[in-house]
């Protein structure tokens, strides 16, 4: 078993003297993980004359066009009889705009976002375990490695959608579920996505709500974070990231101990050390 204060212990013992490094890392997670956004403005201006006698006219300029219409009474004072902006090409336009953009960030989240995020967990990893933290980056994108953490990553996106599309509380609890997989990967990118699923469901069996927890445990962290205009939860994350390290190091333990994975299905077996990464 493991407990909230051990592993924060653990994590903070890591951080010492190495903090500024872990937060660019954990910079870049964030970034990986979280996406942006952006938004986009117009303007439109507009002008009417004419208006005399039982009748008047007026027009419309905007979105690079002009539209007219008829003020005439006509037994109606609501009456609006010639009004014609294209809203539906306008509309369109939009909708291809927004389509595109959104094609584009999930683009990015996938084919960038992903391996900069597993790149960062295995960071984590290895400085929880004082090994060499260097070109965990480089790792993921290698060729052979990088189409493995790609697919597997968007197998649990999916996976996780779905479960949410059921009801938002499933959801919740696939994400803690499947909350390892990125370590998993970071320990052996092809290890094929089922099976990445897999062990991270079996890892995180029993311990999702005691996860839950964890996770709550750094909000007074993080409220104090945004006292500071936002800025101050930014230093929060090195903090809980190197905690989530340090949980899968434990859970990841359990799992080869229980014989629900091995050595050499984690490519932690070198034969030439006497002992092993775990």
């Amino acid at each position: 078993m493991w407990s909230r204060s051990n592993l924060k212990a653990r994590a903070r013992e890591v951080l010492r003297g190495n903090y500024w490094k872990a937060f660019l890392i954990s910079l870049v997670i964030g970034l990986a993980t979280g996406g942006g956004g952006g938004s986009s403005g117009g303007r439109s201006s507009g002008r009417g004359s004419g208006i005399g006698g039982s009748g008047g006219g007026g027009n419309f300029g905007g979105f690079g066009g002009s539209y007219q219409w008829d003020w005439s009474y006509n037994g109606n004072p609501f009456s609006f009889t010639d009004l014609k902006p294209n809203w539906l090409l306008i509309l369109g336009a939009a909708s291809v705009i927004l389509g595109i953009l959104l094609i584009v960030a999930i683009g990015i989240r996938i084919f960038l976002g992903y391996p900069l995020e597993v790149g960062g967990r295995k960071y984590f990893v290895q400085s929880a375990q004082y090994f060499n933290n260097k070109g965990c980056f480089r790792f993921a994108f290698n060729g052979g490695n990088y189409l493995g953490i790609v697919g597997t990553m968007f197998l649990k996106g999916i996976f996780t959608f779905l479960w949410t599309l059921l009801f938002i509380i499933p959801g919740i609890i696939k994400s803690y579920a499947y909350r390892m997989v990125p370590y998993i990967l970071a320990d052996n990118p092809n290890i094929g996505a089922r099976r990445a699923i897999e062990l991270s469901n079996e890892m995180t069996r029993g311990h999702k709500f005691d996860m839950f927890i964890l996770d709550l445990s750094f909000l007074g962290w993080y409220l104090l974070g945004m006292l500071a205009l936002l800025i101050g939860v930014l230093f929060v994350h090195p903090y809980k990231d190197a905690t989530e390290a340090e949980l899968y190091l434990v859970l990841r333990s359990n799992a080869i101990e229980s014989g629900k994975c091995s050595l050499w299905e984690l490519n932690l077996y070198d034969p030439g050390e006497v002992e092993y990464n775990i």
